[in-house]
């Protein structure tokens, strides 16, 4: 019996997730004596052998959290998923990342801003990673779309990763298959439910690098997307809106509570005399740079290595991301 099929087996036992799985493994030391214990019949394993078999048959791929195909981002979150299904080019998971939520409900301008703003990081060489869900999602696909490559955009789905949900994005999913990849911890051909939307959105939070924040009601799922990234460690941005708005209250609660950072357009990430030249900042980021290996250093140590106090860094810290020469890593920064 080969090694995926070990893992789908225990994975797709009833009561089994990521979390249960790793505790198992504790227990009893490999996946050969997990599967000794559950004793599972030969009929399920059976539906198991069909899963794949499909699987294979629509060109899906299936990565364990031990191969190197398997997003490093992603693999540092607890409990993450131990096999993801892919559909498309599996390069686009190795690429750094932004995700981009926010209502199913937004606006014509909110919707042409993450469009534009995801086409923006898409030719600076970033994929996006969304759940292409209708309005922000979708418009954060499109976006990235709209660029040159194949590499441009990752959809986490809530169902099997060939299941299109919804059914009016079946030609975006096809778009992203041939320009992108479509991934899922869900079983190949299952409907969505309630609860797997909750769990996408913590792989859409946990795959990226950091996440961006647009129109969102304040008990929406993308505000919980949003929080799963800040519970990650990761840097969420937020696109402000109008007051009175209820898709303006997510991000503005955010803003304002200090917990997510403005973002008014790409010049907030990529103007070239900003983020490329900017000779104020040049020398601190350089310094930056010489401190920083492949041990985690956490701000703190960092500002006092470079003489200066955690606010006079935290700038130059979010370049050095954005550009990809720095990484968070076990609540410090290590070098890409």
């Amino acid at each position: 019996m080969d090694m995926l099929l070990k893992k789908l087996l225990i994975l797709r036992t009833s009561g089994i997730g990521p979390a249960k799985y790793n505790a198992l493994l504790s227990q009893y030391g490999d996946d050969d004596a997990i599967l000794d214990a559950l004793v599972l019949s030969d009929d399920f394993i059976d539906s198991v052998k069909r899963e794949i078999d499909l699987a294979y048959s629509l060109n899906i791929e299936y990565i364990c959290d031990t191969d190197s195909k398997y997003p490093k981002r992603l693999k540092a979150i607890k409990n993450h998923p131990i096999v993801i299904s892919a559909r498309g080019n599996l390069d686009t998971l190795i690429k750094p990342s932004v995700a981009m939520v926010g209502t199913r409900h937004s606006t014509a301008a909110g919707m042409k801003f993450i469009s534009n703003l995801a086409e923006s990081f898409v030719s600076h060489n970033f994929s996006v990673v969304s759940g292409m869900a209708m309005g922000t999602d979708t418009a954060a696909h499109v976006g990235a779309l709209k660029t040159t490559g194949n590499t441009q955009t990752i959809a986490v789905l809530a169902g099997g990763v060939d299941y299109i949900w919804p059914f009016e994005n079946e030609t975006l999913y096809y778009q992203i298959l041939e320009r992108g990849v479509v991934i899922s911890e869900m079983p190949v051909g299952m409907k969505p439910n309630a609860q797997n939307f909750v769990q996408r959105n913590h792989w859409v939070a946990g795959i990226a690098d950091f996440l961006i924040l647009g129109e969102a009601d304040a008990k929406s799922g993308s505000m919980t997307t949003a929080r799963f990234a800040l519970d990650y460690g990761k840097r969420v941005f937020a696109v402000p809106g109008h007051p009175s708005d209820a898709r303006s209250i997510g991000p503005n609660t955010l803003i304002k509570s200090g917990a997510a950072t403005l973002c008014m357009s790409s010049k907030d990430f990529f103007d070239d005399e900003n983020v490329q030249t900017n000779k104020k900042n040049l020398k601190p980021q350089n310094d930056i740079l010489d401190k920083l290996g492949i041990i985690p250093v956490s701000e703190s140590v960092l500002a006092n290595l470079v003489k200066k106090s955690v606010a006079e860094i935290k700038a130059d810290l979010v370049v050095l991301e954005l550009q990809g020469l720095i990484r968070k890593q076990d609540g410090g920064y290590v070098l890409n």
